[in-house]
């Protein structure tokens, strides 16, 4: 066939003439209506395969795809890449929707620059296999986006991931800051990365949430090294689903501490739960944990008042940095995007809205000057596997746990 081949992915077709999804749809594959789906199931399923499945006339859909092709389609030509900039990210859920609004204004503004702009941003709540997923495929940087956005160590560093494409030059840090926020001007800190690979726009900050009514006479735990005494032995809630940040609290803390800090951690864990259910932790009917670790954001939602009392560690709170990288070769072209991602606006509803503390050099994060950050660190991350790491710190996490 001209346009396309019954042994071509479902993903190939509805990628080069998308107007054919709703064709697709209209036969029962609703799936690639959603562009996770799309992504996964279309690159695991050709055209013959999926029509036999659902018992469908190869032919008479064929033609069907051929007409809507003819009449209303265009083909996504290398031409219309180099004249697309494409991003994609995961955010933080209180920040995601201020940022796509403010994106989305952007965008608008800057469509007449002569390129088409492709913006993706998911909520972190979705999880980060739709992305790694697509990153893991790709042979070729050519295949992937020209801007991501994320935390998450392991896809940025790992090598079947991004690390490959970092190690090869082909992706960079976009953001032009030149220096760094004063919060995090302490000592050994270094969030800027030396090397200059890749770009951090905001971090997001581990601290303490303790119910002082079922901590009892326990001292308020002040620091990540006093909340690993036995004292506080299946009292600590922590946010294991939270993949990113739970990470890199046993990076850093493994880091710091030594590993045997991991497994103090693993015996004091009573549970875990979302941000969301801890800050509700007092009025459960469940046991209820009497220190929670998570993202500084959710602790401005316990009443005021309350039996609920917020610590940020004096030894610092552990953070988990947002990532963003962008394409070598289009560095030029992604240069407006990466600039207002990397602005004033953006930082202030990263630090203001979502309390996560931005790089920004000229941003207020309205903190204290003893709210100090444990980093892992460019030299820790440079001299380990960290997927090694992350797998060594879960087995002893884990056994601690369960034991």
């Amino acid at each position: 066939m001209e346009y396309f081949q019954l042994t071509d992915s479902l993903f190939d077709i509805t990628e080069r003439y998308p107007v054919t999804i709703k064709v697709f749809a209209d036969h029962g594959f609703v799936q690639l209506m959603d562009e996770e789906k799309r992504t996964t199931l279309g690159k695991a399923l050709s055209l013959d395969i999926a029509l036999s499945m659902r018992e469908i006339d190869h032919k008479a859909f064929c033609d069907q795809l051929v007409e809507i092709i003819l009449h209303q389609g265009k083909p996504n030509t290398k031409q219309d890449a180099a004249n697309t900039i494409r991003l994609k990210g995961l955010l933080p859920c209180p920040v995601r929707l201020p940022l796509q609004e403010s994106l989305d204004s952007f965008l608008a503004d800057h469509e007449k620059d002569g390129y088409t702009y492709e913006a993706k941003l998911k909520a972190a709540s979705m999880g980060l296999d739709w992305m790694k997923e697509e990153v893991k495929n790709a042979k070729l940087a050519d295949e992937l986006d020209d801007v991501y956005v994320s935390a998450g160590f392991d896809m940025f560093f790992e090598t079947a991931y991004f690390g490959r494409f970092i190690n090869s030059n082909e992706f960079f840090n976009p953001l032009p800051w030149s220096g760094v926020n004063a919060v995090f001007e302490q000592d050994n800190l270094q969030l800027n990365d030396p090397l200059n690979r890749y770009g951090i726009i905001a971090v997001v900050p581990a601290v303490f949430l303790v119910n002082t009514t079922v901590l009892g006479d326990r001292p308020i735990p002040d620091s990540w090294a006093s909340l690993l005494d036995p004292i506080y032995a299946q009292s600590v809630s922590l946010p294991v689903s939270d993949f990113d940040l739970f990470n890199a609290i046993l990076l850093t803390l493994d880091k710091t501490y030594g590993r045997e800090a991991i497994s103090k951690l693993g015996r004091n864990m009573l549970q875990s739960l979302h941000p969301a259910q801890m800050v509700k932790s007092d009025r459960s009917k469940l046991e209820k944990p009497a220190i929670t670790i998570m993202p500084y954001f959710f602790t401005k939602m316990a009443k005021e008042g309350g039996v609920m009392k917020a610590v940020w560690p004096k030894d610092g709170a552990i953070i988990s940095p947002i990532f963003m990288i962008g394409k070598s070769v289009a560095k030029e072209k992604i240069e407006a995007i990466s600039t207002f991602l990397a602005s004033e606006k953006v930082a202030e509803i990263l630090a203001h809205q979502g309390l996560f503390p931005s790089l920004h050099p000229e941003v207020d994060n309205r903190l204290l000057p003893e709210n100090k950050f444990l980093w892992l660190g460019w030299d820790y991350i440079a001299k380990h596997d960290l997927n090694q790491q992350f797998e060594a710190c879960h087995a002893e996490f884990n056994q601690a746990y369960s034991t």
